[in-house]
């Protein structure tokens, strides 16, 4: 008898979210030409409209519906999205910019986190909020660091203005992973005082959890590719190429998660590396097939988690114990939203110019232009279910809120995601018009380096003369164009061993 009551409690929640996803499939298809509803936006209303039906019928009482759970985000969720992200990126455009993707996605993160966080500490007891420790003031940070850039990815064209899609996506996926990275850092520092040592660990936790859970993710990739290549297991069946490395990419995650590493990067460079050697090792219907599967289970999680988010915000619950009134709330959000205005633009503009002067003896294609610079600064002005899910963990225990502080900064999340998601989301498709009309010179026209990939870096058949002779030029190419350069190296030495070993694409083959 209990067991059939535990197994109805279970059907109602799951056969709601299924009916309400295909309901924000189906709007969503309708809106699709609209200018100023996208995909995510849509869920976020559904969800609302949802939420506030389930309150109304339950009698303005809390339920489990509208219970955000930050365990399911980050074990079931997350990982689909954040692999298909690695599995479809271009991989070309994402490491020749990988600079810039880099400064924006970790050197910002920090820069954000500072400011953000130094921001909150000075007003938040001016609006009567007070009892936050300096480790809670950090996760703070990192919680409003934490983009969304979504939004953004819908509206631009890969095809159109590659460069900047691929800044924008990259430095999306970098930013969520350094922003749970840092998070998590952060967390092992109890201290109320923030003093040079702690912020030295809070560094060396951060590059030990960044470069171990790259490794893990390298490791499973390159391991599911050597299986493929060298099992054959396309002779025999195509279901089970695609459900190896399902499981692989998932077991690295959870790996990485059980060894408190950070599972978003380990899962994401195992996308990578599939898609650069095992994918090319699995029949072609298998291609056709994993690349439309990991696709729409991306699909799915994402409009899931914006549709939770959405139906999240009608607990009632929390916004009964919050302890500031109208005014300070209000208040309160707009000095959030502001510090967020602020801890943005703080580090693109600058950082762009630092990566323009990189970069400034280049054909001019890898320039980021004024522009740019404010699409890059508007699509991650917005956040999403990452900034909740954090949010829940450092607040939250198992998605109960006993605390009125702890209320108050979750009710503050959720208005401060709802408001830039649908406010700046409204907005992002009227602004990327202006400022980059299809019709006009926006499109970038990127030409590639006229480099002879056939040539090795140094060559036991040649004399001594004309080995230092190319060595120098070599060495002159890396001052000149350093991340160009690196990636010329990198594409010899992947021709020369890495694909023999793991396939991959045919030799020297213009990869995307």
């Amino acid at each position: 008898m209990d067991v059939n009551l535990n197994l109805d409690t279970q059907v109602v929640p799951i056969t709601l979210f299924v009916a309400v996803l295909c309901l924000c499939l189906v709007i969503g298809h309708l809106l699709d030409e609209n200018r100023w509803v996208n995909e995510s936006i849509t869920a976020i209303i559904i969800g609302c409209v949802v939420g506030t039906i389930i309150l109304i019928t339950s009698n303005w009482k809390s339920t489990h519906f509208l219970r955000f759970d930050e365990q399911l985000f980050f074990i079931y969720l997350l990982p689909p999205i954040i692999f298909n992200a690695g599995f479809q990126v271009k991989k070309k455009k994402f490491f020749q910019n990988f600079l810039p993707i880099m400064l924006f996605g970790v050197t910002g993160v920090f820069i954000s986190t500072s400011i953000v966080a130094a921001g909150c500490w000075w007003v938040f007891p001016k609006f009567g909020l007070k009892g936050l420790t300096i480790s809670e003031y950090l996760s703070v940070g990192t919680i409003f660091s934490s983009t969304d850039t979504v939004c953004t990815l819908q509206v631009l064209h890969q095809d159109e203005t590659p460069l900047l899609y691929s800044l924008v996506f990259g430095e999306g996926v970098v930013n969520d992973a350094t922003s749970v990275v840092l998070f998590n850092a952060v967390q092992k520092i109890n201290a109320d005082t923030l003093g040079g040592k702690a912020a030295l660990r809070i560094l060396l936790d951060f590059l030990y959890l960044f470069s171990t859970s790259t490794i893990l993710g390298v490791t499973a990739g390159l391991l599911t590719s050597y299986i493929l290549r060298g099992l054959g297991f396309g002779r025999h069946s195509s279901v089970r190429e695609i459900a190896l490395m399902i499981l692989i990419a998932y077991l690295s995650y959870m790996l990485a998660e059980l060894f408190e590493l950070s599972g978003i990067l380990t899962v994401f460079f195992a996308g990578v590396l599939m898609s650069h050697y095992a994918w090319h090792n699995v029949t072609e219907s298998s291609r056709i097939t994993t690349k439309h599967t990991f696709a729409a289970m991306s699909f799915i999680a994402e409009t899931f988690i914006f549709l939770y988010v959405g139906m999240d915000a009608l607990d009632y619950e929390q916004w009964k114990m919050s302890i500031l009134s109208f005014g300070a709330s209000i208040g309160m959000y707009s000095s959030v939203m502001l510090l967020i205005l602020v801890g943005r633009a703080a580090f693109v503009f600058p950082l762009s110019l630092i990566s323009n002067y990189m970069n400034r003896v280049g054909d001019g294609s890898s320039k980021i232009t004024a522009k740019h610079q404010v699409v890059i600064w508007w699509a991650g002005l917005m956040r999403g279910a990452v900034s909740v899910a954090l949010a829940f963990k450092q607040f939250t225990l198992s998605g109960v809120t006993l605390d009125p502080i702890d209320a108050t900064m979750i009710t503050t999340t959720i208005v401060v995601v709802l408001f830039s998601t649908i406010v700046f989301g409204f907005l992002t498709k009227p602004l990327i018009s202006y400022l980059l009309p299809p019709n006009t010179s926006n499109i970038d026209r990127t030409r590639s380096l006229k480099e002879d990939m056939t040539l090795p870096l140094l060559s036991f058949e040649e004399s001594a003369s004309e080995n230092l002779s190319r060595a120098k030029e070599n060495i002159s190419m890396l001052i000149e164009r350093p991340v160009h350069t690196i990636h010329s190296y990198w594409r010899r030495f992947d021709d020369t061993y890495m694909r023999p070993i793991f396939g991959g694409p045919p030799r020297n083959t213009d990869l995307p």
